[in-house]
Parts: structure tokens; sequence; C-alpha cells
């Protein structure tokens, strides 16, 4: 079909592609990020400039839910395929899902810690892995890279080990070492498991996942190896009492705090077994998750995946604008938040559940 003489024709023809393009380079310019809720696992779905796509943990086995979840803020990015996952450790509420996302929608290449201390009852998720790899898996160590196009997303802690060298940002002395609070490892999973930092300009977002108190003192103790961060990703879904170090959260002073528990997981939990191994006994520091968090200097906003039932007390939550999920489980819509992040640092945090979002710049 031919518009030459039709100018009309011709010129709306000519709006359209000028339209779609403009569309098509404000997708492409951002980095964007899915937090899914996955009822107190893990899986966050990172979407690059480049259009390439990043899977960390992938939430439960619970009958796809959590498989359908990751798909449908796939196809929210418009993803036909995700070219890199990530699984931090096998935990049934990180690596669970993995087999139902991928009867879902193509995966590329696995990335995740290796075989060493691997518990019997943790074998079942290990094999979702090399099952969903297919020859593709990469077990990886810190100073590795993800080959994730336009975004530096480097591995900080795996296998039970730390950088060796500091990040460009990190590298200073960190004097909250002296005398702070110490605590016993915990089991291996929570030791060995893999921890990411992801940069895109200014914007600089570290994920632990479940990372243990005493492996955070190791990355910033007596150097804080990391350095300043945008936004922490917090660990054990917002559970603080193994992990969330004093030491730490000053060494990585965040300006927003994304905190991806359940309604009666994570958040608003207190675990007893946790010991300290201060010498000279323990030194005190503000025990309730929450308020540790919101009590950091510098902190300018908490979201959360879900309000805690747990502790429903909205002194121990963040506003409910910011909030995704108010329900229980069974009630539950899977409701996800999601960051955009421009290239100059500005990014806008929206909550799924009521649109809702805010904006801050990356310092």
């Amino acid at each position: 079909m031919s518009f030459r003489g039709d100018p009309f024709m011709r010129n709306l023809l000519l709006t359209l592609l000028f339209a779609t393009a403009g569309v098509l380079g404000a997708q492409s310019k951002n980095l964007d990020i899915y937090w899914i809720d996955v009822e107190g696992g893990a899986s966050t779905l990172y979407v690059s400039p480049s259009g390439e796509s990043m899977l960390v943990d992938t939430g439960y086995e619970t009958g796809d839910r959590d498989a359908k979840r990751i798909y449908a803020a796939a196809q929210a990015a418009g993803l036909k395929k995700i070219d890199y996952v990530v699984i931090s450790h096998y935990h049934a509420d990180h690596a669970g899902g993995l087999p139902g996302v991928a009867k879902l929608i193509p995966l590329g290449k696995v990335y995740g810690r290796s075989d060493d201390e691997l518990e019997k009852q943790n074998e079942k998720w290990r094999n979702n892995v090399t099952d969903a790899a297919k020859g593709k898996r990469i077990v990886v160590k810190p100073g590795d890279t993800i080959p994730f196009k336009g975004v530096q997303t480097t591995v900080v802690v795996s296998d039970a080990k730390v950088l060796s060298k500091p990040l460009k940002r990190g590298g200073g002395a960190n004097p909250l070492c002296k005398d702070a609070e110490q605590q016993a490892a915990v089991g291996p999973e929570n030791q060995r498991m893999v921890g990411l930092m992801v940069e895109f300009g200014k914007f600089r977002l570290l994920n632990l996942q479940d990372l243990d108190w005493e492996r955070e003192m190791a990355l910033v103790c007596p150097i804080n190896e990391v350095g300043p961060i945008t936004l922490w990703h917090v660990s054990r879904h917002g559970g603080l009492t193994g992990s969330g170090a004093p030491a730490f959260l000053g060494a990585i002073h965040p300006q927003v705090i994304m905190v991806n528990n359940g309604p009666r997981k994570g958040l608003g939990q207190v675990d007893n077994t946790v010991k300290s191994t201060t010498p000279g006994g323990p030194k005190p520091y503000e025990k309730n998750s929450y308020l540790r968090m919101a009590k950091l200097a510098g902190v300018e906003d908490i979201w959360q995946g879900h309000l805690s039932l747990v502790d429903n007390d909205p002194a121990h939550n963040t506003a409910q604008n910011q909030i995704a999920n108010l329900e229980d489980t069974a009630d539950c819509k899977g409701n996800w938040i999601k960051a955009s992040i421009a290239p100059d640092g500005k990014f806008t945090i929206t909550n799924g559940r009521n649109n809702f979002s805010k904006t801050y710049t990356a310092h």
C-alpha cells in the first residue's frame, strides 16, 4: 500500500512512527526492577535499558503460584525470555519456583553457589537449579560479574567468601567495627549464598538475600568493601535478629530500604536462637527490626511487600501507601512493587496495589 498520493495518511504514519520511537526510547533508557510478591520468599526481576533481563530467586514451589506471578511480571515488562537467572541459595523459598518458571518462559544461563556443604534436606532445591540450567549453570565467586548488558552486576559474596578488594565506592576503614556486636555463624546455606551489588549510574542496590550477621560483618570490617548504597534489598525478609548488624548498616548507609517480607514471615518475627559472640558480652542495639531500619541516619523511606501480621503495630510497619499487600496469604492478590531508575540517578518506586509512587535522587 502506498500513501504517496494521500498526504494526510502519510503524515499520520510519520506521526505514529515518531510517537512509537519516542515510547521505545523512553522504555529503553531506564533500569526497571520488579519486587514480586512470593509470600515471604524472594524473587526480583530486573530489566535493563538494553532489554536484557535478570531474575534473582524464584519463590516457593507452591502449586506454581509464585512461578505464575513471576511470569505475570515478565509479561508486564514485555519479556519473551529471561536472559539470566541467579539462585542465591538452596532453600525452598528461593529456589522452589524455578521449575515452574522454566515451564512458562525460556531461561538463559543460571548462576549460583557451588554444591559445597550441601545439606541433605536442600538437595531437592539444588536439583531444581541443575535441571533448569540444562548445562548452562555457572558457579560464581566474589568479584565475578553477571554479563547483564547496561547494568554493572557484581557478586560480593558467595560460598562463604567475600570480596577480596573493595568496589569503587568502598575501601575505607569502618570505625563502627570497633567494639561492634558480633554473632555466631548460622547454617551453611545462609553463609554460602550469593549476594549482588547492582549498579546503574549513581544508583547502587545491594541484595544479600538471607546472608547472616557474621558474613555481613566480614563485608564491612575492618574495611568497608562495598561503600554507601542507594537501596538495600533487606536481608532475611526483614526479620533482622540474625542479620542487619549495626556496623554493617552504618557502613552501607542506605537511602531507601525494600522489605520483601510475607504476612507472617520476616518482618516482625524474632529468632531466639541467635548467639552473641562479642568479647565481654553483648553490646546494646535496637532489637526491633523495623525500628533498627527506620532509625538509621540518612534513610529516606522504607517499602514493604506485606503488612506484617506478626507485628501489625503501625509504629513497626511503614506507611500503608508503601505496602503492596495488606492481606494474609489466602486472600493475597500478589501485588508487586516496581522501581524505575533513570540514567541521571532519579528513580521512582510505585506500589502495584494503589499506584502510589515516590521519586528519589541517588546520592
